[in-house]
């Protein structure tokens, strides 16, 4: 398993932008896909954007899709959420996972590492 640990969340108003960070340690980090996801109060859990161990093939959800940018530093062992054009929709705890292989799914329980999260409260 390798280990993730987020940071870069915050209270932001309409419009701003964020962006996320996720740590890795303990294994090979470009040998993960990385995904993120975000869970707002009393709702599942639900995929937002995901990046290829090379970095070259990124997915993401239709509601964030031209808002967000996911990239990562192999270097670095560090994946990146860049989020822009925030809305209130968009407040949530924000975690970032990571699976071994090449395929991005957005299905929750395919994802085999989590972060602790990192909440994200955008102001209207």
């Amino acid at each position: 398993q390798v280990q993730l640990v987020e940071s870069g969340g915050g209270l932001v108003q309409t419009g701003g932008s964020l962006r996320l960070s996720c740590a890795a340690s303990g294994r090979t980090f470009s040998a993960y896909t990385m995904g993120w996801f975000r869970q707002a109060p009393g709702k599942e859990r639900e995929f937002v954007a995901a990046i290829s161990w090379s970095g070259g093939s990124t997915y993401y959800a239709d509601s964030v899709k031209g808002r967000f940018t996911a990239s990562r530093d192999n270097a670095k062992n560090t994946a990146y959420l860049q989020m822009n054009s925030l809305t209130p929709e968009d407040t949530a705890v924000y975690f970032c996972a990571a699976r071994s292989g090449s395929a991005i799914t957005t299905a929750v329980l395919l994802w085999g590492s989590w972060g602790q999260g990192t909440q994200v409260t955008v102001s209207s």
